[in-house]
């Protein structure tokens, strides 16, 4: 996978490439408010959390939350746009948080765990952080979970340039499992529709997946040549919906 520098790319665009509508973020917190305990407040960990799409909706639904994220570009977004009395953002990463150890009740991963670049620490450094019980979710892609949407099959090698970017699923859980953790729960939430196909079309064009940055300049004119015609026959039809992973683990 290459690596992509957030603070030199994809920034500018994300938080609207990459925005939830009121129905879909409603949608996921529902399914992390199934996989953590009943009790509030709970205190909480964005990790990755890029422009703060989720992190206002968490510390409303559960409590005090602090999102941790190493692009400089995406945390000044996330202060300037994402707010509320219990957030605060810092610089960090995965591997790497600036805060007390035992600090907080769950963890949330949302798509960012893939750009982890030591996998093994970050699973230590979130035992660390987390209380005993404690709860990550880890809302990920999987090489053989993969929800497989469909715009990507008019790009060259699409499902297979994407399903690369990932681990299989069991390679994940072995690594966390061998390090004291278990998993507590496994299932797929269908997030509702972004909107019309044109809709799901412009968003593409932002170029805010990190799908995009691994194809070559021929592979993406291509790709989006393919899309825009395949969209153009019908650009008010919905954009379909699909079935997303998402993998609880509890910290012993």
């Amino acid at each position: 996978m290459r690596r992509i520098d957030y603070d030199t790319e994809q920034h500018q665009d994300y938080a609207r490439g990459r925005a939830l509508n009121e129905e879909q973020r409603r949608t996921w917190i529902s399914a992390f408010e199934a996989a953590l305990p009943e009790r509030r407040p709970l205190a909480g960990l964005d990790v990755g959390s890029g422009t703060g799409r989720f992190t206002p909706a968490l510390a409303r639904a559960f409590g005090p939350v602090t999102g941790v994220e190493p692009s400089v570009r995406m945390r000044e977004t996330a202060q300037a746009q994402s707010r509320h009395p219990e957030v605060r953002y810092l610089a960090g990463s995965a591997e790497d948080m600036p805060v007390p150890s035992a600090c907080a009740d769950y963890a949330l991963m949302f798509l960012s765990w893939h750009h982890v670049q030591d996998k093994p620490r970050a699973a230590r450094e979130l035992a660390r952080v987390l209380r005993p019980g404690g709860r990550l979710l880890l809302r990920a892609n999987f090489s053989d979970h993969h929800p497989r949407p469909w715009w990507l099959e008019h790009f060259p090698r699409g499902y297979e340039v994407d399903a690369a970017l990932f681990q299989p699923l069991h390679e994940v859980i072995a690594m966390f499992t061998s390090d004291g953790w278990r998993v507590t729960d496994f299932r797929t939430v269908t997030e509702p529709s972004y909107g019309t196909l044109g809709d799901m079309l412009e968003r593409l064009r932002l170029r805010t997946l990190s799908f995009f940055a691994q194809l070559s300049p021929d592979d993406l004119e291509t790709g989006f040549r393919r899309l825009e015609q395949a969209v153009a026959a019908d650009p008010d039809a919905p954009a379909p919906v699909f079935s997303e992973p998402l993998l609880t683990l509890e910290r012993n």
